[in-house]
C-alpha cells in the first residue's frame, strides 16, 4: 500500500509538472497570436509585453497572489503571507507542482488583456497593471472559487472546471476596462462611424500561435483533472483532452462556415478566433463529453462571428478579437454547464458569472483609471502613427523591410 501511495504521488505531482509545462507553452501561442494580427511597427512592443507579464506574474503570484488565493483567511481573501512551499505530509502531490500548474494560469488571464489593448498602450502602465492583477484580483475571485470559500456562500452551486470565467473572462473584463477607458485605435473608426479594418501583419504567424494555444489548451483543462494516479483518473483526463480537441474543431469549422454564407468568403481571423472561442467555451465543463463539447464549440465559434463586428458597432476596438474569444466565449461556456451539467444549475452558474465579472470589472477599471490619472496608459499621437517599438523598446521587429 505504501508503494501505491507513493505511485500515485508521483503520477499526480508530473500531471501538475507536465500540463504546466503545456500551459507555459500558450505563452508563446499568445505572442504570435497577438504579434500576427497587428502591425510591424508595433511587433517588438508586443513581444516585449508578453515576456514581461509572463515573468511577472509568476514573481507576484509567489510573493502574493497563490496564499492571496489558497490561504487561509476569510471568504473574501486568503492570506498575504508568501507561499513557503511546503508539502503536508498527507498531500497527495508536492506544494511546488501545484504552485508551478496554477501560476501558469495566471499568466494566461494577463496574455488576454494585452491583445486587447495592443498598439496603443504604454508598457509600463500595463505592467504596472499585470502586478495588480496576479497579485490581488486573479486571487481574490480564485479564492471564491478554486480556493472553497464560495464568497461566504454568495456563489455556492458555482462550477467552472478549469477556467472559462476564473481565468478567461477575468482577463476579457479586465480588458474591457482598460479598451474603455483607452479609446480605440487611430483611424479605427471614421467620423460617420464607419469601421476601417486594420489587418494584421502575418497570419502565418497568427495561425502558427493559434495551434500553439491549441496544443497547450490539453495541459490547461487535462491537468485540470488535479489528479492521475488511478484508471478513474486518467480515464477522466482522457475524456477531458479528447472534449478539448472537438471543442477546438467545432469552433474552427462553425466560424469557416458562417463566414463564407456571410461574407462570401472564409474569413481566416475568424476562424483563428472560432477554434480559440471552442476552447474558451468548453473549459468550464471539459468532462461532459464529446457530444456537448461539440456542441460548446460550435456555439462559441457562432460567437465570435458575430461578437466581433458587434463591439465594432459599439466603437470598443480589440486588435485580436481577444473580447469575443475569452469574455463572450467565457461566458457562454459557463452557462453551458448548467445546461448540460444535470447536478448544476443555470442560475448558479449566473450568478457567478455576474458576481466574478462585476468585481473583476470594477476593480480593473478603479486601477486603470489611477494609473490614466498618474502616468497616463496611452501613447502620445506621434508614437501611435510612427510604431510603439522604437518609442517603447527602441527596436524594430523587422528593420530590413523599412530600409527595403
Amino acid at each position: 500500500m505504501e508503494n501505491f501511495a507513493d505511485v500515485k504521488y508521483i503520477l499526480d505531482g508530473f500531471l501538475f509538472i507536465f500540463s504546466g509545462v503545456l500551459v507555459m507553452w500558450m505563452a508563446a501561442g499568445f505572442a504570435m497570436l497577438e504579434a500576427g494580427l497587428t502591425r510591424t511597427k508595433n511587433n517588438a512592443t508586443v513581444l516585449t509585453k508578453n515576456v514581461a507579464l509572463f515573468a511577472i506574474s509568476c514573481i507576484m503570484f509567489y510573493f502574493v497572489g497563490y496564499n492571496a488565493m489558497y490561504g487561509e483567511g476569510n471568504s473574501f481573501i486568503g492570506s498575504l503571507a508568501i507561499f513557503s512551499g511546503e508539502t503536508a505530509a498527507d498531500a497527495a502531490y508536492p506544494a511546488f507542482s501545484d504552485f508551478f500548474f496554477q501560476v501558469m494560469f495566471v499568466a494566461t488571464a494577463a496574455s488576454v488583456i494585452s491583445g486587447s489593448v495592443a498598439e496603443r498602450m504604454k508598457l509600463w502602465p500595463f505592467l504596472i497593471f499585470v502586478v495588480v492583477l496576479s497579485s490581488f484580483i486573479y486571487p481574490i475571485q480564485g479564492h471564491w472559487t478554486w480556493g472553497g470559500t464560495e464568497l461566504g456562500g454568495l456563489i455556492a452551486g458555482f462550477s467552472d472546471f478549469a477556467g472559462s470565467t476564473i481565468v478567461h473572462s477575468v482577463g476579457g473584463w479586465a480588458a474591457l476596462a482598460a479598451v474603455l477607458i483607452l479609446g480605440a485605435r487611430k483611424g479605427k473608426y471614421s467620423k460617420t462611424g464607419a469601421v476601417r479594418p486594420i489587418p494584421g501583419s502575418n497570419l502565418p504567424l497568427a495561425t502558427l500561435g493559434t495551434f500553439i494555444l491549441w496544443m497547450g489548451w490539453f495541459g490547461f483543462n487535462g491537468g485540470s483533472q488535479l489528479a492521475m494516479g488511478s484508471k478513474g483518473d486518467i480515464e477522466a483526463i482522457a475524456m477531458v483532452v479528447a472534449d478539448t480537441n472537438m471543442a477546438a474543431a467545432a469552433g474552427a469549422l462553425a466560424a469557416a462556415l458562417l463566414t463564407q454564407l456571410i461574407y462570401r468568403k472564409v474569413d481566416l481571423t475568424m476562424v483563428l478566433n472560432g477554434a480559440l472561442a471552442g476552447l474558451v467555451s468548453c473549459t468550464a465543463g471539459p468532462d461532459l463529453g464529446m457530444v456537448v463539447a461539440f456542441i460548446e464549440g460550435i456555439v462559441g465559434g457562432a460567437l465570435v462571428v458575430f461578437a466581433v463586428p458587434l463591439w465594432d458597432k459599439l466603437k470598443i476596438d480589440d486588435p485580436v478579437g481577444a473580447l469575443s474569444v475569452h469574455l463572450v466565449a467565457g461566458i457562454w461556456g459557463t452557462i453551458a454547464v448548467g445546461i448540460f451539467n444535470p447536478d448544476v444549475t443555470v442560475m448558479a452558474q449566473l450568478k457567478g458569472v455576474v458576481i466574478i465579472g462585476a468585481f473583476v470589472f470594477v476593480s480593473s477599471f478603479i486601477v486603470w483609471k489611477i494609473l490614466d490619472l498618474v502616468v497616463g496608459i496611452r501613447v502620445d499621437e506621434e508614437t501611435e502613427v510612427n510604431g510603439l517599438d522604437i518609442h517603447e523598446t527602441g527596436l524594430e521587429a523587422y528593420p530590413e523591410f523599412k530600409r527595403a
